[in-house]
């Protein structure tokens, strides 16, 4: 059996799947249905200072495409809008009645030495087992001097961490904001800073539709929208892209990373931890389909851990980090062709109609003596995209086979058309 027991900087969980910091994490009642659940650890709701926040209505806009619900979820909502010694005492309360859960608690307050000084004793005596430094909300917040005002310069990132390492004994995730042109920058500095790990992403800045009767962005609050922060299936392609060049890079080496974005289900989590994550962190689907998915998150990796033969997610943590390289790297004599299986061809057409319309006009469409359609490759015009492999609604119907060049491996480095090649710059 696998074993997905998780130790994340010294913080131990029965599995890898946390909750990330908001709305599931807002309260004891929640967090104790989450725990009930079997989720291994959670991000608090980032906490605040005094007074409390005040939020809108409405908070959440989302894309639906081709029949999935929510496939992005935008939201404008702000950090806890609850009184900071009610939180504290809740998290207090929780850790005590779940030693084995990982509790962490994401912070917000203004980027002066003397609030972070004041609230970290605070949440240090609550027994929580670590901080999050919330550096990415795009909205609200960052209007205000924090959030990913400060994510986005990494300067800042740097200092506020540094003050954090000094003022407490808790371990130190920085929370890193998608928002800005290179992720590694804020990464690196969060790693000169002392921060302990890194977690990623927080969410994208973004306007997920216009109300095209009232002529307004949403979420729509009395005739008015704003831009929010974008989560979901559909931003999970953006996260793993920042968590592997993370893990690649040298100047972070060794720089623990916890990853969210867009993770719904197992398998999710698997890319992210082959990505390079000890960890992972999980809102949009909690929020969508209830606490009650982490048994198929759990089951589903552990089953496919046994099949595999990985005892430990760290028997994979990292397998793919090697084969993420720059597209220079890539091999440019390799060589593939689709190959359409006419037992389960439905004769859609749609293979044909991206190919032709893409420009390689690599599919033949002909009709027998019957009449009947079929679409058949034209291999010396393929290209090997493979748009047809995806765009089939068949699943197995068009598949990509390796052709032999009979060239060896060759790059762009070492490319004859590439004038910036070594040799023939000397």
């Amino acid at each position: 059996m696998a074993d997905l027991t998780n130790d994340f900087l010294g913080i131990r969980s029965p599995n890898p799947f946390w909750l990330a910091s908001a709305p599931p994490t807002d309260k004891e009642y929640n967090v104790v249905r989450a725990f009930k659940a079997g989720w291994g650890g959670v991000v608090w709701k980032t906490l605040g200072e005094d007074p409390p926040i005040v939020n809108v209505a409405s908070r959440y806009g989302a894309v639906s495409y081709n029949g999935t619900r929510v496939a992005g979820l935008n939201n404008i909502e702000l950090i806890t809008d609850r009184p900071l010694d009610v939180n504290l005492r809740e998290i207090k309360q929780v850790k005590r009645d779940w030693p084995d859960r990982a509790v962490v608690v994401s912070l917000m307050v203004p980027c002066e030495e003397s609030h972070w000084k004041a609230i970290l004793p605070l949440v240090e005596d609550t027994g929580a087992d670590g901080i999050e430094l919330n550096f990415g909300c795009p909205h609200g917040m960052s209007e205000r001097g924090m959030g990913s005002a400060v994510g986005q310069v990494p300067d800042y990132v740097e200092m506020v961490a540094r003050w954090c390492k000094q003022a407490t004994r808790m371990p130190v995730i920085v929370k890193l904001t998608p928002n800005i042109t290179d992720i590694l920058q804020p990464a690196r500095a969060a790693k000169r800073g002392g921060a302990d790990a890194v977690s990623l992403i927080n969410t994208i800045q973004s306007i997920t539709a216009v109300d095209l009767d009232l002529m307004c962005p949403e979420p729509v609050v009395d005739g008015q929208g704003s831009h929010g922060g974008y989560c979901g299936p559909a931003v999970k392609p953006i996260a793993l892209r920042m968590v592997g060049e993370i893990a690649r890079d040298p100047e972070c080496a060794g720089l623990p990373i916890s990853g969210i974005g867009g993770i719904s289900g197992w398998r999710e989590a698997a890319e992210f931890i082959a990505m390079g994550a000890s960890n992972v962190q999980v809102c949009t689907a909690a929020m969508t389909h209830g606490f009650k998915i982490v048994e198929d998150m759990i089951s589903g990796l552990s089953n496919w851990m046994d099949g595999k033969g990985y005892r430990t997610t760290a028997d994979f943590q990292r397998a793919a980090v090697p084969r993420f390289v720059n597209w220079e790297r890539l091999n440019l004599n390799y060589k593939i062709v689709a190959n359409i299986h006419q037992d389960l061809c439905i004769q859609c057409g749609k293979c044909f109609i991206a190919c032709e319309d893409t420009s390689h006009q690599s599919i033949a469409a002909l009709r027998d003596a019957a009449g009947k359609r079929r679409y058949e490759i034209i291999e010396d015009e393929c290209v090997g995209c493979n748009l047809c492999m995806h765009v089939c609604p068949v699943d197995g119907c068009i598949t990509m086979t390796r052709v032999d060049t009979g060239l060896g491996y060759a790059n762009w480095t070492t490319h004859p058309n590439n004038p910036m090649r070594k040799d023939a710059a000397e």
